[in-house]
């Protein structure tokens, strides 16, 4: 009598996601804080609320991914940065609102599990949480065979953060003549990478090992730099200083992000010449022959998040950002 076809024979190997879990318990179980009151495993993540600093507690969520990144970590075959830009990429979107992190849920789909690549990509979401004082609750790995190509997966994540609700920041007092002030970006963070790969590697026939003279790495290691979490530079503003509007520059760029906070009646006018573009992206302009409109459309081009303030709160701004090592730019004003 032959053999009967089993699960692994379809494709998934139950054993090798039992060894993931236990290769990643620790490092989950140390992003706990004491609100978590279940461990890894279960059927769902239990957290206690502190609301001892709240009078009217209101939870913001957001959910992400990392977008075609993930083609970069393939071909260096690195995949420890690919968790941090996720978690950091949730953090900063309920951020804007004025929402500080409290837990955090990923999602890891592939067609064969590989428990030593999963383990990388938890480390780098243990990683953003913990310099978020962030908890990371619980995710999912589905092992799909046949949906996704070979030694290749997708990530999403989910974050739940809090704030008091009279501390939402949601733009409803922009007015005319409001000042934008522009902090950095570490390169692309998670967008315009379609349009970038297209660029680099197949019209210029780049690898991701090569360095052109404008850069001072290679084209992954520019590629793959981690998304920036700005939580340690906007949290000790939020109860302090008069934030009209944040916003987070992601797809779309800077005028389509910050353009979803504006009052109805309101527009942004940006000063293209006011930073110094990063290289990463003038090299993408010059091989794609890409425009200028194309570029600020899908590029955060060295912007990645945005305060919106009166101009009369722009110098002590400023200063406070500066004497945390920050190098804010005036950027543009609200018309």
């Amino acid at each position: 009598m032959s053999k009967g076809i089993g699960y692994k024979d379809a494709g998934v190997d139950i054993k090798a996601g039992e060894e993931a879990v236990q290769r990643i318990k620790s490092h989950v179980r140390s992003t706990f804080t004491p609100q978590v009151l279940t461990d890894i495993g279960k059927f769902g993540g239990f957290y206690q609320l502190d609301l001892s600093k709240y009078t009217q507690p209101v939870l913001v969520s957001s959910v992400d991914g990392v977008g075609t990144k993930l083609k970069v970590a393939f071909m260096m075959e690195k995949h420890d940065t690919i968790g941090e830009d996720l978690v950091n990429h949730c953090i900063n979107d309920i951020l804007v609102g004025g929402a500080r992190p409290l837990f955090f849920l990923d999602y890891i789909g592939t067609g064969v599990l590989q428990p030593a690549v999963v383990e990388q990509i938890i480390q780098g979401m243990v990683r953003g949480c913990k310099q978020a004082g962030c908890a990371l609750v619980g995710g999912e790995m589905a092992e799909m065979p046949g949906f996704y190509q070979a030694g290749e997966y997708d990530v999403a994540g989910s974050i739940v953060g809090m704030v008091e609700k009279s501390k939402v920041i949601q733009g409803n007092a922009i007015q005319l003549g409001d000042v934008l002030i522009g902090l950095p970006s570490t390169g692309l963070h998670t967008n315009g990478y379609s349009l970038a790969r297209k660029v680099l590697f197949e019209v210029a026939g780049l690898s991701v090992h090569d360095q052109p003279d404008e850069l001072d790495q290679s084209v992954g290691e520019a590629l793959l730099q981690v998304h920036r979490c700005y939580l340690p530079v906007v949290d000790p503003l939020l109860d302090t200083f008069p934030i009209k509007g944040m916003s987070h520059v992601t797809g779309g760029g800077i005028v389509g992000n910050t353009s979803r906070i504006l009052p109805n009646g309101r527009s942004l006018q940006i000063n293209w010449n006011a930073w110094e573009i990063p290289p990463i992206f003038r090299l993408i302009q010059k091989l794609g022959q890409v425009s200028d409109e194309e570029m600020r459309k899908s590029f955060n081009l060295g912007i990645g998040y945005i305060f919106i303030v009166h101009k009369s709160d722009v110098d002590s701004l400023v200063e406070r950002l500066r004497g945390n090592g920050e190098y804010p730019i005036q950027i543009g004003e609200v018309q």
